[in-house]
């Protein structure tokens, strides 16, 4: 009897191309030497993948930043022709005495 193989081509997608080969290769190995590689890398794959959404993660975070900059740069900026047309408006220049 063979186990069946532990990766699909699905957890191909989200895992790189070595792990996945070691997996295929663990998989092909006799029971009692799968048995003691298994957990080790099944924890690999786990820890792969939680870095891969942690990546994806602080990348939509950093996309939300670039975007939320780039809001508030376009919002100073049209604050600062409001105030500047409403001081020519007043005929006040800026200056204080």
């Amino acid at each position: 009897m063979t186990a069946a193989p532990r990766f699909t081509p699905a957890d191909a997608d989200d895992l790189p191309r070595d792990v996945v080969e070691l997996g295929l290769l663990v998989a092909a190995l006799p029971p009692q030497f799968r048995a003691n590689l298994q957990p080790v890398l099944d924890r690999v794959v786990e820890s792969t993948r939680r870095r891969r959404r942690i990546l994806t993660l602080v990348q939509e975070a950093l996309s939300q930043l670039r975007l939320d900059m780039k809001y508030l740069v376009f919002d100073l900026e049209a604050t600062r022709r409001e105030r500047d047309a409403f001081r020519q408006k007043s005929g006040d220049d800026g200056q204080t005495d």
